[in-house]
């Protein structure tokens, strides 16, 4: 690719969302809730100065950008971590704020770029609905971003399926690798939430049909595929991350990967298109990157390196997405993402709610059938500060992982100023560089102007490093009991039966130096999502460990944490809906 100028983005302030078009979302789809009318492609990668043939329209209002633009030499961008508290089953407003707080950089006239992860259909069509933000900070085309976008997730499933087959087609017809039926991990992946998936027998109906085993399904989030997409640098380091993933070992413990079977090279080709980022827009037409979607609470959680590295080169803010708390996606940026980018992060925001500090108080449930609890609307205060304990451990954090923290209070109507007030005195005394309150959703970037001028402070103040919490040479127990004592507040490290002869074969197999990207609630610092607050002294149960060595991690899976979700009893499906002219309602 040709060198780069980077003009700026057009500085005219869009004009705010009206507040009216926000009162009743359900009744609109989401593109109908921002008075902004889309950019076309066209438009919209020339304000990023994008050369012609980097960029695939797809549509009028998406298109795919060559990954090679990542490998390009570029200016250093700042770059923001965008992460929040343990947050309730509702979320608090992160991707909201990724979005919003890159609208605003803009408004104050920097070029600010978001990278977010694509949403997954098992949330959407489960508990949380949409992944593309709300009111008057949205990524835009919405309703296709949460769907089917260019087809990545269809992309991932059908390649991570593709050696689903060819490991059981193997199996059958010889097993020329002699692979272990008791001990194949591979599983299959589907993106919608199924529990009854969870465990299976395939192979039934007779020796036609394959060799009997219990095995189950993933949801497409947590495939090793996903991950490795997330990860890559390049084509060369995308097929090489395929044939390094094992599907189990043979009857005398060594490993057989995708390239032992010969599928590596077909899922490289099925995989091809989708390591392109997809360049979409903001509600004020601002060019943002969605790219992957790994969970954090079971995968590592963040957009990917390709999405980021390209934000870099072309912008002078990447405002970056970690899922979930900093004890999750924060943590595995530093681990996991962190030694392949490169990008350090200048900042992290750390997004809470006065309703996320009342439920972490533990005198509050979250949720009454299936919607936030009506007493979390009642003052008070003294909850308030008791639930702040959670703020602090993720402020401890980040300062433990080197980045230094600005705290986005997400407003809501009901929040009295008492409350409020709790949350920025411990904040403060936590360390936090500043406390902005933010109504990015009610008023897009303009609600976000004043958080944004903290953030450009804070990052262009340099005091940014990466501080691991264990380095590759301790062995894969030294490092659990690293990340539960110092990160999540645990005493001890108690492995299951099963845990501990996984770690065993693990080392002997070579594995002991790869990162973990731990698999555990999102909803507290510990393994049990009933423990709010800050739990101190309790012990951290590993039930199991999973070797993915093309991703480059190990995944040990903590409590009764599943990678398969299951629908509630009142999932978001039964909302959505298409209108008259095609649109789609209720995400």
């Amino acid at each position: 690719m040709p060198g780069l100028a980077r003009p700026a983005f057009d500085r005219a302030a869009p004009a705010p969302v009206e507040p009216a078009r926000l009162r009743d979302p359900a009744s609109q789809t989401m593109d109908q809730q921002t008075s902004q009318p889309m950019r076309s492609t066209a438009d919209l990668a020339a304000s990023l100065d994008l050369p012609a043939d980097a960029v695939v329209p797809y549509g009028r209002n998406k298109a795919k950008l060559d990954h090679r633009l990542a490998s390009e030499s570029g200016g250093r961008a700042k770059v923001v971590l965008v992460t929040a508290v343990n947050p309730t089953p509702f979320g608090e407003g992160k991707t909201v704020h990724t979005i919003g707080l890159s609208m605003a950089l803009c408004r104050l006239g920097e070029r600010a770029v978001p990278t977010l992860r694509q949403p997954s259909m098992g949330p959407i069509f489960g508990t949380k609905g949409g992944g593309t933000g709300g009111g008057g900070s949205q990524l835009r085309p919405s309703d296709e971003i949460n769907l089917h976008l260019t087809g990545d997730f269809h992309a991932v499933a059908a390649a991570n399926n593709l050696l689903a087959a060819a490991v059981d087609t193997s199996l059958l017809l010889d097993n020329p690798h002699k692979l272990d039926p008791e001990r194949i991990s591979w599983r299959r992946v589907v993106d919608v939430n199924d529990r009854a998936l969870r465990q299976i027998r395939t192979g039934l109906g007779g020796p036609k049909n394959g060799i009997p085993r219990d095995t189950g399904f993933d949801i497409t989030s947590a495939s090793e595929v996903m991950a490795i997409l997330a990860l890559s640098t390049d084509l060369a380091d995308l097929r090489a991350r395929l044939g390094r993933i094992q599907v189990g070992v043979d009857y005398s413990g060594r490993s057989v990967t995708a390239e032992d079977l010969g599928c590596a090279g077909a899922m490289a080709a099925v995989m091809r298109d989708a390591l392109d980022p997809t360049l979409v827009q903001t509600s004020d037409g601002t060019p943002a990157l969605v790219h992957a979607g790994p969970f954090a609470n079971i995968a590592h959680g963040n957009c990917s390196v390709i999405a980021d590295r390209i934000a870099a080169r072309f912008a002078d803010f990447v405002v970056t997405e970690a899922g979930f708390g900093a004890d999750m996606g924060a943590e595995k940026y530093v681990h996991v993402k962190h030694p392949v980018s490169g990008l350090t992060p200048d900042v992290a925001v750390v997004v809470t709610t006065v309703r996320a500090m009342k439920v972490h108080s533990g005198d509050f449930k979250a949720r009454v059938k299936g919607k936030p609890a009506p007493e979390l609307e009642r003052v008070d205060p003294e909850a308030v500060e008791r639930g702040c304990a959670n703020l602090e451990a993720h402020l401890e954090n980040l300062t433990r992982f080197g980045m230094p923290a600005v705290v986005a209070i997400n407003r809501f109507p009901t929040d009295d100023p008492s409350e409020l007030d709790r949350i920025r005195e411990r904040a403060r005394a936590a360390g936090a560089a500043a406390v902005v309150d933010s109504e990015v959703f009610a008023r897009g970037s303009e609600g976000g102007l004043d958080l944004a001028e903290a953030v450009r402070e804070v990052a262009c103040s340099g005091s940014s490093r990466i501080d691991p919490v264990y380095t590759p040479e301790m062995r894969p127990l030294e490092k659990l009991e690293a990340l539960a004592r110092t990160v999540y507040g645990a005493n001890a490290v108690s492995l299951s039966a099963e845990a501990a002869e996984q770690l065993g074969a693990i080392e002997a197999q070579g594995f002991g130096e790869l990162p973990l990207c731990m698999a555990k609630t999102q909803y507290s610092l510990s393994h049990d999502p009933k423990l709010r607050g800050r739990p101190r002294d309790f012990e951290f149960p590993v039930r199991e460990i999973r070797v993915q060595a093309g991703a480059g991690f190990l995944v040990p899976i903590a409590g009764a944490m599943q990678t398969m979700p299951g629908m509630g009893r009142t999932p978001s499906y039964r909302q959505i809906d298409i209108d008259s002219n095609g649109g789609i309602t209720g995400l």
